[in-house]
């Protein structure tokens, strides 16, 4: 871990984080339902609102959205792109690399890629 914290990381070290929280609008925490992927410089989030029946989770009453982070020019994550225009080619590079970290680990996308896409491209 050493070389990590060092930045010297090895060539096969992966240079983003895949991240899901199932529990939408629990009793302790009252989170949404959201995966997402985080690389150095982009946050991508699919906030999916769904219970997907899990018992202790709260159905759904907000629609599914997405969420585009520069974390480089807004650190502070104030200012969603998603359907920015300039942020077009990110999104699709980010939504390509979470749907490929999901198909990796074997976790089910709620979301539709093309649609993503499309709306994206529409907007």
């Amino acid at each position: 871990m050493r070389p990590v914290l060092e930045r010297d990381a090895p060539e096969d070290w992966p240079d983003s984080a895949y991240h899901r929280y199932w529990m939408h609008k629990d009793e302790h925490h009252n989170a949404w339902a959201h995966y997402g992927l985080r690389s150095h410089r982009y946050k991508l989030i699919y906030w999916y609102n769904s219970d997907l029946g899990q018992p202790g989770a709260h159905g759904p009453d907000e629609p599914p959205e997405w969420e585009l982070f520069d974390c480089e020019t807004d650190p502070l994550e104030l200012v969603n792109v998603a359907d920015d225009p300039d942020y077009a080619d990110v999104f699709d590079e980010m939504l390509a690399q979470l749907d490929a970290r999901m198909a990796q680990i074997g976790d089910v996308p709620e979301h539709d890629s093309s649609a993503a896409r499309s709306a994206r491209r529409a907007a």
